[in-house]
């Protein structure tokens, strides 16, 4: 392994810290994006049996913002919820908009690594046709071994790049897939709080 890589020449270096920062974004991703810990099942219910026995008061509203993301949401909107439908909805999306944010962290990176680490790839393949054909100009054809350094080179960073870069588009991809999900819970729960509250329909909030 170590032979390929310093085959591969000086352009394995960053593909090597985009499989790396691949592995470490990828990880925490999968166990920051847990849907038990973004949009617990039960907490809308036990939100409106607050609501229902009037046990909602300051003291319950950090308890929901520091909860889960969702709790921050449904916090957002209740502590605005006396102002009006309007006031509410602002409020929750606001809210969510930061939740959003923090649920993209490092997904951008990863997208990033994705599209770069093949040209990356292609720039180790271009280099080391650059040397093939200098080894040839001064050399001439028969001296196979810088022939084959150079056919090496190419060769070994077009693959680690794909390598890298497969993975990568795949993850991300999952990732995005992921936060879309909980996005839409996540709205989908708000929107009920919000119809309960100030709604003229009957709204089912199932308490655990």
């Amino acid at each position: 392994m170590q032979e390929i890589v310093f085959a591969g020449g000086i352009l394995m270096l960053p593909i090597i810290l985009c499989s790396i920062a691949v592995i470490a974004i990828s990880i925490e991703r999968f166990w920051t994006l847990d849907a038990n810990k973004i949009t617990p099942k039960s907490q809308l219910g036990q939100v409106w049996s607050w609501i229902r026995d009037n046990e909602l008061d300051s003291d319950r509203l950090k308890q929901l913002r520091r909860s889960s993301q969702l709790g921050r949401i449904l916090a957002a909107g209740l502590s605005n919820s006396r102002q009006g439908r309007d006031v509410m909805k602002d409020s929750i999306e606001e809210a969510a908009s930061q939740v959003v944010h923090e649920l993209e962290r490092f997904l951008g990176p990863l997208g990033t690594i994705a599209a770069i680490a093949p040209l990356l790839g292609l720039l180790g393949t271009v280099i080391g046709m650059i040397n093939v054909f200098t080894a040839l100009n001064l050399e001439g054809a028969g001296n196979a071994a810088v022939l084959a350094g150079g056919i090496s080179e190419a060769l070994i960073t077009t693959a680690a790049g794909l390598c890298v870069a497969i993975p990568a588009m795949i993850a991300h991809r999952y990732f995005v897939r992921r936060v879309d999900s909980l996005v839409v819970t996540m709205e989908q729960e708000a929107v009920k709080l919000v119809d309960a509250l100030h709604g003229d329909r009957r709204v089912d909030l199932k308490v655990a």
